[in-house]
């Protein structure tokens, strides 16, 4: 399956949960949809972990502190 980016794999993931949420799946088909979806809340997991990171680097290494007033 190809990389989805982070709002696809959103929407995969409220799928297979109102597909799981629905109860017409077989135990076959819901365990696959439920390992799918285990998959996919790990890597939006990282994903947010990995974005959180970066925005925390940038707001430490700004000259002015979020939220403070610059000296004009």
């Amino acid at each position: 399956m190809p990389k989805l980016s982070f709002e696809k794999q959103i929407e995969r993931i409220e799928k297979i949960t109102a597909d799981l949420e629905s109860g017409e799946l077989s135990l076959e088909d819901a365990m696959k949809r439920y390992e799918e979806g285990v998959k996919l809340i790990t890597s939006c997991s990282k994903s947010l972990t990995k974005a959180e990171g970066k925005v925390t680097k940038l707001i430490e290494n700004m000259e002015v502190p979020f939220g403070g007033e610059q000296d004009v």
